[in-house]
């Protein structure tokens, strides 16, 4: 009997999965997942998103037994490994949930014009997004370059609820099974140290997402508009990795966010001001849909004439680039944030805002080299969304942040850090400043003014 093959991706979960969902009531299922860091224009893995990888695909692969569905392992070039499965699997449809990288959308088009001349299906479907891109315009067809009016027309379109867990199907025979790589022979989990940290502070899968979502809604959500900026708090859902990796979906958040304000008036307000944050990450997929050059280049075209220091042409800037990688500024909130990465693969995002305008703007090295340090330490490494963000903490983004604002750390740290736990934890040792907060504010604005003149 022909075979249904799902093709996951950054979707590793079996409850609201459409492409799975589709695929179960085609026929008999098999699945997939490629490691494909060699077709063009594809950005690999960073260290920290590799370590969760491995661990997300045990966890996948535990779920699929459940579901009498077996798990194929491959790399290489996607195109050609979801061909030699269509042949070994005797597949007559490929089911996938869509990306919207511009690499990556260029990969699953070939594919699926490959397979229609096959005469095989491809079917794609939306599960990782609120909405997709294409669909959400403004009133000249464009696609939005600030948040608020994008933010309307999300919230009064129509948001695709989520789909139940599917259920299990009959065994397949072992035979007639392609073979799978071993996961280990992907190579994901780096020869470093700090990996012990990382699987200290998480546990990647499905399940555990579910849970830490369940206690956002039962405990953090209510008290979310005060305790957000607080990173000596557990005030944030702490569910970017699990967005990121799909553990659980867009739509599951936003729908148990909207229960929850509908049922708990007292919570109301933090639901909607993380469903805001959900809106956000659509956001950055919309800009990039939109403008595939954002992860490259300035998306406003002025800031091409910033003068900018790149770590790898400039003595004093990778001096500044060390220094900042390895929390050694003398800004305890910034330290305490470069440790926080660098110990557990994450960042509290207020503190990711102040250490990113410490490096763009008072130390005026080039955003590119933060957003590079970023993606190889963070275990929710987004394209999307860590290029937006940088390029809006540097103000060269859609609805930037005004250049004139540079966050101060020591005033920050005042003010969302008033125990001065978070740096008692994670920076207890402090060192003398590398830069004088004045002047280089200074500094940066009187750049700010040439570049304006020269553009």
């Amino acid at each position: 009997m022909p075979t249904q093959l799902v093709w996951f991706r950054d979707d590793l979960r079996t409850s609201d999965h459409p492409a799975l969902n589709a695929a179960l009531s085609s026929g008999p299922v098999i699945a997939v997942y490629v490691l494909d860091q060699e077709s063009a224009g594809i950005r690999p893995l960073g260290g920290a998103a590799k370590w969760w990888l491995h661990q997300a695909l045990e966890d996948l692969r535990r779920s699929l037994e459940k579901l009498e569905i077996p798990l194929i392992l491959r790399q290489g070039p996607a195109a050609g490994i979801i061909s030699e499965l269509v042949h070994e699997g005797n597949v007559q449809t490929v089911h996938w949930n869509r990306r919207y990288g511009h690499a990556e959308r260029a990969v699953d088009m070939q594919i699926k014009q490959d397979l229609h001349a096959r005469g095989v299906h491809a079917r794609s479907y939306s599960g990782t997004l609120l909405h997709e891109p294409w669909e959400l315009l403004t009133k000249n067809n464009t696609g939005y370059k600030v948040f608020t009016p994008f933010y309307n027309a999300l919230r009064d379109s129509e948001i695709r609820p989520p789909l139940p867990a599917p259920h299990a199907q009959e065994p397949l025979p072992d035979t007639n099974l392609p073979a799978s790589d071993e996961l280990e022979s992907l190579g994901l989990l780096p020869a470093l140290d700090w990996i012990d940290g990382l699987a200290a502070q998480w546990e990647p899968g499905e399940a555990p997402a579910r849970q830490r979502l369940e206690q956002v809604l039962e405990s953090i959500a209510e008290d979310y508009p005060e305790h957000h900026d607080r990173p000596d708090l557990d005030g944030t859902s702490a569910l970017s990795p699990a967005l990121r990796w799909g553990h659980v979906s867009a739509s599951q958040t936003w729908e148990a966010l909207g229960r929850l304000a509908a049922v708990n008036p007292e919570a109301s307000d933090g639901a909607t001001a993380m469903r805001r944050q959900l809106a956000w990450r659509d956001f950055c997929w919309h800009l990039h849909y939109h403008h595939p050059q954002l992860p490259e280049r300035n998306l406003r075209a002025q800031f091409d004439h910033f003068d900018w220091a790149w770590p790898e042409a400039d003595p004093q800037a990778a001096e500044y680039m060390s220094c900042w990688q390895q929390g050694r500024t003398g800004f305890g909130l910034v330290d305490a944030g470069m440790q926080q990465l660098w110990q557990t693969g994450w960042m509290h995002n207020r503190v990711r805002m102040v250490a990113a305008s410490l490096l763009v703007k008072n130390l005026q090295v080039h955003w590119k080299a933060g957003e590079r340090w970023f993606w190889d330490t963070l275990v929710d490494a987004d394209l999307a969304s860590n290029t937006a963000n940088w390029q809006w903490v540097a103000g060269s983004g859609a609805d930037a942040s005004p250049y004139f604002r540079v966050f101060n750390p020591e005033l920050q740290a005042k003010k969302f850090d008033p125990q001065g736990s978070y740096i008692a934890k994670y920076a207890p040792l402090a060192t003398e400043p590398i830069v004088d907060l004045k002047q280089s504010r200074r500094a940066a604005l009187d750049a700010y003014e040439q570049m304006k003149l020269i553009s």
